[in-house]
């Protein structure tokens, strides 16, 4: 057993073949989909007359969680995994894994203040003032919206970070 290693088992070799990368790509792809279809269904459904509410509507502040989310997601996603650890000089100078690190750490702040703040419009604008539950359903697609594009960004740095068949690890 090589003392490299960090788990006693070994991942299973079609896990890090290319079709269940791009597997995992499409599946984020269709999460994030779903998840804004959910808001979206939301926002039309807010403004028809099968809301039962006169007062309670998906305004911009229902959005703007969604937007930080996803803002989140794109930060996160625009780093490779190998810009983490090595340190070199031929990428914009030194310093490029603390540089990485930190624009990681921004990333997971948005996407971490996205579903706080889904949280917090879900529970200030709909559970505080005790609206009945079709127009309830609209903050809970909110919240469900953030959660789907959390998901949705670790599916896809799991599934873009994995190991390729033909991934050579040269050390000089």
């Amino acid at each position: 057993m090589s003392e490299e290693r960090l788990w006693k088992f070994q991942i299973p070799e079609w896990v890090n073949s290319s079709m269940v990368r791009s597997a995992g790509v499409y599946a984020a792809g269709g999460l994030f989909s779903l998840a804004f279809y959910i808001l979206l269904d939301a926002a039309v459904y807010s403004k028809s007359p099968l809301n039962g509410s006169l007062h309670t509507h998906i305004t911009f502040i229902d959005w703007l969680p969604f937007i930080f989310s996803t803002l989140g997601m794109l930060i996160i996603n625009s780093i490779e995994k190998s810009r983490l650890s090595a340190d070199s000089f031929s990428y914009s100078g030194s310093g490029v894994a603390w540089k990485a690190r930190v624009v990681l750490f921004l990333g997971f702040a948005f996407l971490a203040g996205g579903m706080a703040g889904g949280v917090a419009v879900f529970v200030m604008k709909y559970i505080v003032p005790g609206v009945p539950w079709p127009t309830l359903g609209m903050g809970l697609a909110n919240v469900l919206a953030n959660a789907g594009v959390m998901l949705s960004s670790v599916l896809l740095w799991i599934s873009q970070n994995m190991e390729d068949e033909y991934a050579y690890n040269l050390a000089l």
